[in-house]
């Protein structure tokens, strides 16, 4: 029997969530707050923080702390400086089919609304609606997709899953919980992704803005503002979307991790490259020419010289290159120094990115390239076409997650703290209200 969002929102218990379910928010807790910590580092992220300061008092909803920040603000405000910061590294969890990220607006504007409440929440109560925002932020992503011509980012399906979620931590019913959702549809950014990606900014994947949106579409609802229905819920063409809702989960088919802080959609070459240099052992003096066969969108982010993070997040030719020179792409090749290695920028100018109509035939659940690797003395090692690592089918091991965990935070909280944030985050819905608030507490702390 289908159980419509608003049902589903206002009545799913710890409970009813499976044990595959949680195993993911509790990685995607850890891995959220690694990229959290390096991305309290970028400039991007010191304006939004700095802006929400500005902009975002405390009014009578509470206050919420920055994430790795510290300074309070309103929760709207907390929610919109956070997705900034995760958003500012292209490292967070994605969600293939929908063609971008989740966790980087929902991780920031739950927390703010948690911190928020009057009565601390318990661990499970949040795990809750953790489960909830993400469900809903997939299935209204997949409808938004399949009913709307343009590329929308991340932010325009976010803001209704966290609106819906945040309804229910606010004590809304079904009714309030369908306008909240309408509301956040409706207001939230419906920036054009492809835009970003030709033109390298700080906007982003949107997110920044779909936090905050949800969040004030969630308290208006709650104070009876009227916003119903959301279209990518419960209008024409999102049926399909929404039939299995209760009993297939869409976090666990879906939810991928990633090895780099780029652009999914090069992974499958920096992977394949990775693969041949090894098996060849080869270096990157021996490299001529690299062609990377791929699908459409993904030609279109090119970065053979990136000048800054906001280039490199969108590029394959120079992640590629750095895997080729340095055998990593890792928090070392987002500095200034790394974008103007001259090996790097080398093997980058020497990349060529091939527009193929097959890979971009099937690449709509999954990433396809093909890399081909030409030396000076003219041998050509061609790799087998791949998808990335860290999808679903191809997940990356507890102990890579822990390791890229680490890499990213301890630099910057402290390996102390990072241990003690991971050991939380791993368990978290197994928390008392004020272990759950301890580890807030761990999460919006000062960098």
């Amino acid at each position: 029997m289908t159980v419509t969002f608003d049902a589903f929102t206002a009545n799913l218990n710890y409970n009813d969530i499976p044990q595959d379910v949680l195993t993911i928010l509790r990685r995607s807790f850890t891995d959220t707050m690694g990229v959290a910590a390096v991305g309290s580092t970028t400039s991007m992220s010191e304006i939004a923080r700095n802006a929400a300061v500005a902009l975002f008092g405390v009014g009578t909803a509470g206050g919420s702390r920055i994430l790795m920040d510290g300074r309070t603000v309103s929760p709207a405000g907390a929610a919109m400086a956070g997705a900034f910061l995760v958003d500012s590294i292209d490292a967070h969890d994605g969600v293939t089919p929908c063609q971008g990220h989740a966790g980087s607006a929902v991780f920031p504007a739950l927390i703010a609304m948690a911190q928020a409440q009057g009565t601390p929440m318990s661990g499970k109560e949040f795990a809750t609606v953790l489960a909830i925002a993400y469900e809903i932020c997939y299935r209204a992503g997949e409808a938004q997709h399949a009913t709307c011509n343009d590329y929308h980012t991340s932010g325009a399906w976010t803001a209704v899953g966290i609106a819906a979620a945040g309804a229910r931590m606010l004590g809304g019913d079904e009714d309030i919980i369908r306008h909240a959702a309408g509301i956040g549809e409706y207001h939230g950014p419906r920036s054009q992704m492809m835009r970003c990606i030709d033109f390298p900014t700080n906007v982003r994947d949107g997110v920044g803005w779909g936090a905050p949106s949800g969040v004030t579409a969630a308290f208006l609802a709650s104070e009876g503002f009227t916003g119903a229905p959301a279209l990518t819920c419960e209008g024409p063409g999102s049926e399909t979307f929404w039939q299995d809702l209760g009993q297939g989960w869409r976090i666990v088919d879906y939810t991928h991790y990633k090895a780099y802080p780029c652009c999914r959609w090069s992974h499958s070459a920096v992977d394949s490259v990775a693969h041949m240099m090894g098996e060849h052992a080869l270096t990157h003096d021996m490299i001529e020419t690299v062609e990377i066969r791929t699908f459409h969108y993904a030609t279109r982010l090119a970065g053979h010289e990136p000048k800054n993070l906001d280039e490199f997040s969108y590029a394959i030719a120079f992640p590629v290159a750095a895997m080729i020179v340095r055998g990593q792409v890792g928090v070392a090749e987002l500095t200034q120094e790394a974008l103007n290695d001259p090996d790097i920028l080398r093997v980058s100018r020497a990349t060529k990115l091939i527009d193929d109509d097959h890979f971009t035939k099937i690449s709509k659940k999954k990433r396809w390239a093909e890399v081909t690797l030409i030396l000076k003395d003219g041998r050509r090692f061609r790799d087998d076409p791949r998808t990335p690592r860290g999808d679903a089918d191809l997940p990356l091991s507890d102990a890579e997650i822990a390791a890229k965990y680490h890499l990213l935070a301890d630099p910057v909280i402290g390996k102390a703290r990072a241990n003690e944030i991971q050991d939380l985050s791993g368990r978290f819905d197994s928390l008392s209200a004020q272990e759950l608030s301890g580890l807030f507490s761990l999460c919006t702390d000062g960098a």
